[in-house]
């Protein structure tokens, strides 16, 4: 089973009024376990940066006046979500996005019965607790050190970790605090003036293989039980 964990940074908090999305940052799942597939990219939203937001994620104008337009990356991002099931917290926030800029750029949407809502998750296992992403990563001791600001593809590897939790715990040994494949997509999360290339990864047939053999080692796996 393969599932997709999703994060956006955007301009602000309303599509409908103009707001756009600014960066993109996907980790890829199998079975539960990251492969150290991944894509992330930033993206050029054609408007003003409003102080606020950038104050949130800290991506500026001057960093994102060449980065691709989000019809550039279409394409690119759904071959990689693929038909998959996405893992989002807030994810009507998330889908409003990208829905948005889907319309604009293809004849393509993200259907709602292929979300998994980690707030509504969280909020269901702990009702009354904060449910975002730092009291949850808190929570189940994830480590946070790395998060100055809001990050896409930072924020969808912590949200990963809370993600496994949250349906009952992780393997020992498999985290994400070093999700490597070819090259370290942790290094490109820095997003204080760092130029970062729009990065896409899935893991080979050969890594594939090898995942699996390594999965037949497991005894009573997590996504084996009832």
């Amino acid at each position: 089973m393969r599932e997709i964990v999703l994060d956006t940074e955007t301009t602000g908090l309303d599509p409908s009024k103009g707001d756009r999305i600014v960066e993109i940052g996907c980790v890829e799942l199998i079975n539960h376990v990251a492969t150290g597939g991944y894509y992330h990219t930033y993206i050029n939203p054609n408007m003003s940066m409003p102080a606020q937001a950038e104050q949130v994620h800290g991506l500026s104008d001057d960093f994102l006046k060449n980065k691709p337009d989000f019809r550039e990356i279409a394409t690119e991002f759904l071959e990689f979500i693929r038909d998959d099931i996405l893992i989002i917290h807030n994810a009507p926030f998330d889908l409003g996005f990208l829905n948005m800029e889907l319309d604009k750029s293809s004849n393509v949407r993200i259907d709602v019965n292929r979300i998994v809502d980690t707030l509504t998750m969280a909020r269901k296992k702990f009702p009354g607790s904060p449910a975002n992403l730092d009291a949850l990563c808190r929570r189940f001791e994830i480590d946070l050190s790395g998060r100055n600001k809001h990050g896409a593809l930072l924020d969808a590897q912590l949200l990963a970790e809370v993600y496994l939790e949250l349906l009952g715990g992780r393997q020992p040994g498999l985290t994400l605090d070093n999700i490597k494949s070819g090259s370290d997509p942790i290094k490109n999360v820095s997003i204080k003036n760092i130029e970062l290339s729009t990065n896409k990864h899935t893991a080979s047939k050969k890594e594939l293989l090898a995942h699996e053999k390594f999965l037949e080692t497991i005894k009573n796996p997590l996504w084996k039980r009832t």
